[in-house]
C-alpha cells in the first residue's frame, strides 16, 4: 500500500521532467530554453516537458523558477504520443470567429468530449470540467489574436497540480505540454500553462494562428499522491509515476509520465520504468536490482479533453443563451 503524502507549494520537490534530462536553464524568451524541459539533476523545484532526444517520452530538466515547479508528463517517439484519449473530430479548417462547424449544434459539447484514463478518484465528483479547456482556449487565442486576457473564469479557484497538453491534427500528435507538481490556484495556474506549453515547450516552435482550428487541449489535475516501496506498486492507465533515481555520477535524477501514457504507448511496468530512467538521463544498463532503488511517487489525475470544434460550439452556446446572436472574441465568454 502506498503512502500518502502532501502536495502542495511547499512540496516543490514532487518536480521534474517527465522523460529525460538536460541541464539547461530556463529562459524567458518564448522559442529557448524548457519551461518544461529541463533536467531533474539537483531536485529542487524545476521545469520539464514531454520531448525526447532518447526516442521515446521527453526530457525533463529542473531549473527554479519562482518556486513553482515545471514537468512535462507525456512521451512518445520524438515527443508524439499517439493514441490520446481526446475528442475524435479532428481536424478543422474552421475559422476562429466562424459559425458552429459542421456535426456540432450550438446546443452545447459534442459528445465527443473526454476525460482521459485515470480520470476521476473513488467516484467523487470531478473538479475538471469543459469550462477550463475552454478558458485554456480563449487565453491562447487572446495572446495570438493580440486581445485582451480573458476575464476571470466562474470555475473554481482551488489549487491544484495541474499539466496543460495540446494536441494538434487528426492523429493528434503532440504539439506541447507543460505542468507543475507545485499546487497552483487554478485561474493562475491555467493561464500560465496555457501560453507555456503552447509557446516554450523547447522541443516544438511557438503555436501560430493557423494552428489553432487544429487543436485539441486537455486539462490534467493530478491527485492521490502516494510514495510507494515497490516500483512495481501503480496501475497502468490509472496512475501516473513519478521516479527519483541516483544515475552513474551519484546526481539526483527525476522523472514523471502522466496516467495515460504507458496505456497509450502500450507498455508494461517494466518498459515504463525503463523508458523513465532513460528520459532522466541513465544510461548504463538496466538491471532489476537498480530498479529496486528507484523511489517512487503513483499519483491520479482528473483530465479532460477537448477539440477546438467543441470550444467553438461551447462558447457560442453561451453567447446565444445570452442573447447575443452572433460570435464575439473570447475574451467575452465570461463576462
Amino acid at each position: 500500500m502506498g503512502r500518502k503524502r502532501c502536495v502542495g507549494a511547499d512540496c516543490s520537490k514532487m518536480a521534474a521532467g517527465c522523460c529525460g534530462v538536460k541541464k539547461q536553464k530556463l529562459s524567458g524568451s518564448p522559442g529557448s530554453g524548457c519551461p518544461g524541459g529541463v533536467g531533474a539533476g539537483s531536485g529542487v523545484a524545476g521545469t520539464g516537458h514531454c520531448g525526447s532526444e532518447l526516442g521515446i517520452g521527453s526530457s525533463a530538466t529542473v531549473a527554479a523558477a519562482a518556486n513553482v515547479s515545471r514537468a512535462n508528463g507525456l512521451g512518445g517517439p520524438g515527443g508524439n504520443v499517439s493514441g490520446s484519449s481526446s475528442s475524435s473530430s479532428g481536424s478543422s479548417g474552421t475559422n476562429a470567429l466562424s459559425p458552429v462547424p459542421a456535426g456540432y449544434s450550438s446546443s452545447g459539447l459534442s459528445p465527443n468530449l473526454s476525460s482521459g484514463p485515470g480520470s476521476g478518484s473513488g467516484g467523487r465528483k470531478m473538479v475538471v470540467s469543459a469550462e477550463m479547456c475552454c478558458f485554456c482556449f480563449d487565453v491562447l487565442y487572446c495572446h495570438l489574436y493580440g486581445y485582451q486576457p480573458p476575464r476571470t473564469p466562474r470555475f473554481t479557484n482551488d489549487p491544484y497540480p495541474l499539466f496543460v497538453t495540446w494536441k494538434i491534427g487528426r492523429d493528434k500528435r503532440l504539439r506541447g505540454c507543460i505542468g507543475t507538481f507545485s499546487a497552483m490556484n487554478l485561474h493562475s495556474g491555467l493561464r500560465e500553462y496555457t501560453l507555456t506549453s503552447a509557446l516554450k515547450d523547447s522541443r516544438f516552435p511557438p503555436m501560430t494562428r493557423d494552428e489553432l482550428p487544429r487543436l485539441f487541449c486537455s486539462v490534467s489535475l493530478l491527485t492521490n499522491f502516494e510514495d510507494v516501496g515497490d516500483y512495481l506498486d501503480w496501475e497502468v492507465g490509472v496512475h501516473g509515476i513519478r521516479i527519483e533515481f541516483f544515475n552513474e555520477k551519484g546526481s539526483k535524477r527525476t522523472a514523471t509520465y502522466l496516467p495515460e501514457v504507458a496505456k497509450e504507448q502500450g507498455w508494461d511496468h517494466i518498459q515504463t520504468i525503463d523508458s523513465l530512467l532513460r528520459k532522466g538521463g541513465y544510461k548504463a544498463p538496466i538491471t532489476n536490482d537498480f530498479r529496486k532503488t528507484i523511489k517512487l511517487t503513483r499519483y491520479r489525475s482528473e483530465k479532460l479533453t477537448m477539440g477546438y470544434a467543441e470550444y467553438i460550439a461551447h462558447r457560442q452556446h453561451h453567447h446565444y443563451q445570452n442573447g447575443i446572436g452572433h460570435p464575439l472574441p473570447p475574451y467575452n465568454h465570461y463576462s
